[in-house]
């Protein structure tokens, strides 16, 4: 089959490709702009399309790879815009208070909190806030699990102590 005759396959499927995006996007422009993502991008990969297989499966499985990562690219561009209703007043006071070197500060706070505490609390719980599990640190550390959580536990009561100065902010 030639590139031709390929498109005029695909460009058949339009109408159902319609309906099929409708019920992803439930608005007609932004389906009909699906669905002319999902045909430039069946074009685009004509090659890889093995001749005998189900087009119209291939095709409806570009459209919600499509449509799956562009909603994953919107989500995580809007978790990085500012709205208008988070530059008010109250929502700056905190940004407009505070600087970098109130930052370094607080890390140092931190760290020092961090080696006032024994060997046996300081591995622990690092590796735990490091995002190991009980039983990876029980087995690394050859200790029972309830040993481990006991020593997270009193670290952490620890270090909320060093820095009862911060409760304020939290």
């Amino acid at each position: 089959m030639n590139k031709f005759e390929f498109n005029n396959l695909i460009v058949r499927h339009s109408d159902s490709l319609k309906s099929y995006a409708r019920n992803f996007t439930k608005d007609t422009e932004d389906a009909n702009d699906l669905v002319q993502d999902t045909l430039l991008k069946a074009v685009t990969y004509f090659g890889s399309f093995r001749e005998g297989t189900n087009l119209k499966g291939w095709l409806y499985t570009i459209m919600k790879n499509t449509f799956i990562n562009n909603y994953r690219r919107i989500t995580k561009s809007n978790s990085f815009i500012t709205k208008e209703e988070d530059i008010s007043n109250a929502n700056l006071v905190g940004s407009a208070t505070r600087n970098l070197g109130e930052n370094k500060f607080i890390r140092e706070d931190i760290n020092s909190a961090l080696d006032n505490l024994s060997l046996e609390y300081y591995t622990p719980f690092t590796m735990y806030f490091e995002g190991y599990k009980y039983h990876e640190i029980s087995t690394y550390l050859n200790i029972p699990i309830g040993t481990v959580k006991t020593r997270i536990h009193i670290a952490r009561k620890a270090m909320k102590k060093s820095l009862a100065i911060y409760n304020y902010y939290a």
